[in-house]
């Protein structure tokens, strides 16, 4: 698995992802989000039982899109470009900006520095991918119109009074504290957290429709890449039944 923009690595029952780009401001680029969306997919599939999003340095968890290298967004996005019951607790130092917020609030938990601050600047720019639309279900409706209308930043104080974050800690305490949280979960029922969460994602919070369409494409991509699909082309082309399996 290629971790050139990310750096993976276990800390006990959690598993760390973070974002590794700290000279620019851990922007995110094409392979970025490509090796977040691979990363998470290993840690779903693996033992560890709580995963943790960071990113490297202490100027910004992520100054969001590289405009340079613009990334397909929706494969790093919690729950969008990959799925797990596991809890996901996202880690913030310094700034987090446009699609870096994305993540944030799609995660289960979050803990920031006291630094951190977060800004969304799309009205500003002239171009939104449309998840954002998601954050008014995750604080209260006048703070994230504030957010993304009047592009405002948030300090945060403010991100913990509104509900983005859960806590605040010291300046560059948030990973261990993410970490204390991960090993604390990890000794809970693993039937009993994944459920709860994937209650509340498929029945208690609604999905924008960048998010829809993003879990439709991955869907039909899936689909795409598959053996079946292989078989299928090959069997048409062969003029014989075709043998499915199912993936």
């Amino acid at each position: 698995m290629s971790q050139e923009h990310t750096r993976v690595w276990d800390d006990g029952p959690v598993r760390i992802v973070a974002l590794n780009r700290p000279d620019k401001g851990n922007a995110i680029t094409r392979l970025m989000a490509e090796e977040i969306q691979a990363a998470m997919q290993d840690f779903a599939a693996s033992e560890q039982r709580v995963a943790v999003l960071t990113g490297m340095g202490e100027k910004a968890f992520s100054f969001g899109a590289d405009v340079g290298e613009p990334p397909e967004l929706w494969r790093a996005v919690p729950n969008v470009g990959w799925q797990t019951d596991k809890p996901l607790i996202c880690a913030v130092e310094g700034w987090c900006i446009g699609g870096a917020l994305v993540l944030a609030m799609m995660a289960d938990l979050a803990v920031c520095g006291s630094s951190a601050k977060f800004y969304y600047p799309e009205a500003k720019l002239g171009l939104t991918g449309g998840m954002i639309a998601a954050l008014p279900s995750r604080i209260p409706h006048k703070f994230a119109m504030e957010l993304t209308l009047l592009c405002r930043t948030f300090d945060a104080a403010k991100s913990e009074r509104v509900g983005l974050v859960n806590e605040v800690v010291p300046d560059g305490g948030a990973l261990a504290r993410a970490i204390e949280w991960g090993k604390e979960m990890a000794g809970f029922a693993p039937m009993v957290t994944g459920a709860i969460k994937r209650m509340v994602l498929d029945d208690i919070l609604p999905r924008g429709p960048s998010e829809q369409w993003a879990l439709q494409g991955q869907r039909l991509n899936g689909i795409r890449n598959s053996e079946d699909f292989q078989e299928g082309v090959a069997a048409f082309r062969e003029r014989r039944p075709p043998q499915f399996k199912g993936r």
